[in-house]
């Protein structure tokens, strides 16, 4: 019985703690916009001409989020982090299959 009560307890925090996740990664997801008429319809950050791929290449390079934020001064450091979960979000993938050159 007292496992049993302790289970529930872990259980709800859990939950709480993953609703919780769940918002943020919902929100920061919001950050990232695809419009036909911006960048050729890549993915941007918040309709800003500012594609993903580009700060995922400075991230990459070497560049601290800091740097970062200093040289492109309308980004906020939740754009970086939306980069980075929307690059993620990508790589989850079920199944890579090598196709044979034609």
């Amino acid at each position: 019985m007292i496992f049993a009560n302790i289970f529930v307890i872990i259980y709800f925090k859990y939950m709480k703690k993953y609703k919780k996740m769940e918002m943020i990664v919902e929100n920061l997801l919001k950050r990232i916009t695809i419009d036909k008429d911006i960048c050729h319809g890549k993915p941007c950050i918040r309709g800003l001409r500012y594609p993903v791929e580009m700060i995922l290449q400075l991230l990459s390079s070497g560049m601290s989020e800091q740097e970062i934020l200093a040289d492109f001064e309308d980004l906020e450091r939740d754009d970086i982090r939306a980069t980075l979960l929307y690059a993620s979000k990508l790589a989850q993938v079920k199944s890579i299959y090598e196709l044979d050159a034609a």
